[in-house]
């Protein structure tokens, strides 16, 4: 299974794996899953780091060579995941939470989140 892993998700996988559930470290270790990282996530990652936020302190290119030594696959953005979120309900206006549940669709890939509330979007959403 192809498993396209939320930025929160993806920053405790990298960093502080403690934090994720009993579910998600169970899924992420399955040697049959394909582990896939968006750039929106390190974009996102960029942008709240120079903000100074204190959740988002990782070094974005570390972050990212580290993905990819250990297996992750990067998925860039097309214009076609950004149309697919042109019809989304306004759950809310994250356009980062948009960007990545439009990729699942798109891609076939299932989102893995700890968000709540970006599991409510339609799509192949997994709330671990």
């Amino acid at each position: 299974m192809r498993l396209l892993l939320d930025t929160h998700l993806l920053l405790w996988a990298a960093g502080e794996p403690a934090k994720m559930s009993k579910a998600a470290r169970r899924l992420l270790a399955d040697p049959g899953n394909d582990l896939v990282f968006s750039a929106a996530s390190l974009w996102e990652i960029t942008i709240k780091r120079r903000l100074g936020r204190p959740d988002f302190r990782v070094e974005p290119r570390l972050l990212r060579r580290g993905l990819l030594d250990n297996g992750y696959i990067e998925l860039p953005i097309t214009s076609e995941h950004a149309l697919m979120t042109e019809n989304l309900p306004g759950l809310h206006n994250d356009p980062f939470d948009r960007i990545l549940v439009g990729q699942a669709m798109v891609e076939g890939i299932t989102l893995l989140t700890v968000d709540t509330l970006l599991a409510k979007y339609p799509g192949p959403i997994k709330k671990v």
